[in-house]
């Protein structure tokens, strides 16, 4: 027997209200949560048109030849990676929906077939933390008929390339995610990374955070978190269990010989949801564990971008750099919030047009929260005898963000060399066990 997903209900009217204007199809992401024994779909968004020599044109069209053959599928897989960030820890994206005329179909099920392992590659290519052995890898795929609106529900595992789609069920409910209880955590960073070479390049740069970051993803997945300040076997379900004692960890760090260094410092707001089908206290620290990484690496993500973006202005990046703050905005007529990363040249009308474009939907400017994150905390990352060239052509990117403020760099820092420990993890493990123990648990 196939797996079964448990729909709310606003995603059958969102899907039933798509406009189809004639022979077109339309493609868009499912996201939810999945658990060993259900799965639960939350919210539906259709794929953003992609300008066309400026104009809109549909993201995916009946192509010459009466098929499927011409779907861009780099701007699908893309939009599904710029989504897939703004989702909040225990949220993901789990499938994708296609909608099509009656006699493409048979053609549509191939299409699925293909977008689904093409959107997980996508989104799981920059992933730095690990999959357990519950982590669900079938990812299910949603076909509609734009004339009869019947629906075909079936799943693939994307761990297996030969994998054959297998029958799923579909159905839909009410207050789905009604119950599901909310997590929240405060972390403070204050991470090191060491550069050989006082001038880098950009794509040095990237290579030296991401190694750096690839370890402190692991000490963060390896460290002690606590639930309203106690740590609790992780078979125990989450409102109840016996409080531990917390353990204590010894870290070692390696000694290289730098010329400079990047550190990235500041405090970010995470918060996770968990599904209502009997959550126990591993799976609370799993899913906040997860968004504490998906935070940190996708704000470095942006700014590694912003600095390719840059790539024809000559120059040198400033001594600092102000890394996004998150904000967070409701889901219309849901007890969920999404969120996203707003720039210090930005505005809350920013964010909101972007929510519009990446999640199709309307968000009031007064209801995005851009409180949790106070400015004088905000992120930055703080370069050390070290210059950063620009000199690298532009890369287009689904979401071109506007550029972070740079300022002019300092008097040229004469070549030295500076001894740093590894990536300073010690510390960054502290702040986690101190800022983790601001979990707590509402409905």
């Amino acid at each position: 027997m196939g797996r079964g997903y448990i729909v709310e209900d606003v995603v059958e009217k969102y899907l039933s209200n798509l406009s189809v204007p004639g022979a077109s199809c339309v493609t868009g992401l499912l996201i939810g949560q999945s658990s060993s024994q259900r799965d639960f779909v939350v919210l539906a968004v259709r794929t953003p048109q992609k300008d066309t020599e400026g104009q809109g044109s549909p993201s995916v069209s009946r192509g010459a030849g009466n098929s499927l053959e011409h779907l861009d599928v780099e701007w699908v897989t893309e939009h599904a990676r710029q989504v897939s960030r703004m989702l909040p820890g225990g949220m993901s994206v789990i499938g994708v929906f296609l909608v099509t005329p009656p006699e493409l179909s048979k053609e549509g099920q191939n299409t699925l077939r293909r977008l689904i392992f093409a959107v997980d590659k996508h989104i799981s290519k920059g992933r730095l933390w690990s999959l357990t052995e519950e982590d669900v890898t079938e990812k299910v795929t949603l076909h509609i008929c734009s004339k009869t609106r019947k629906v075909v529900c079936r799943t693939y595992d994307v761990r297996d390339p030969k994998s054959s789609a297998k029958p799923a069920d579909w159905k839909y409910q009410s207050g789905v995610c009604t119950s599901w209880p909310l997590l929240t955590c405060s972390v403070g960073l204050n991470l090191v990374f060491p550069v050989l070479e006082m001038h880098v390049l950009p794509q040095d740069m990237e290579k030296c955070m991401k190694e750096g970051l690839q370890t402190w993803a692991k000490q963060i997945e390896d460290g002690l978190c606590l639930i309203n300040g106690d740590a609790m076997p992780g078979e125990v379900e989450l409102l109840g269990g016996q409080a531990e004692p917390q353990s204590e960890r010894r870290l070692t760090a390696s000694v290289k010989v730098c010329s400079g260094s990047l550190t990235l410092k500041g405090m970010v707001q995470c918060r996770a949801y968990l599904h209502s089908n009997k959550p126990r206290a591993k799976h609370a620290t799993e899913v906040i564990k997860r968004d504490v990484i998906n935070t940190v690496s996708s704000r470095v993500e942006m700014f590694l971008e912003d600095l390719l973006m840059e790539g024809e202005d000559k120059g040198s990046v400033g001594v600092q750099q102000v890394l996004p703050r998150r904000v967070f905005a409701p889901v219309p007529g849901m007890s969920l919030c999404v969120c996203d990363y707003m720039f210090p040249d930005e505005c809350v009308s920013d964010v909101s047009d972007r929510l519009k474009e990446m999640l199709d939907w309307e968000t009031p400017e007064d209801s995005i929260d851009t409180s949790q994150e106070a400015v004088p905390e905000a992120p930055t990352i703080d370069l050390k005898n070290t210059v950063v060239q620009k000199n690298l052509k532009a890369k287009s990117t689904l979401d071109a963000r506007p550029k972070t403020p740079s300022e002019d760099p300092t008097e040229a820092h004469k070549s030295h060399k500076t001894y740093y420990a590894g990536v300073a993890m010690a510390a960054a493990i502290a702040l986690l066990a101190t800022g983790t123990s601001l979990i707590y648990l509402s409905d």
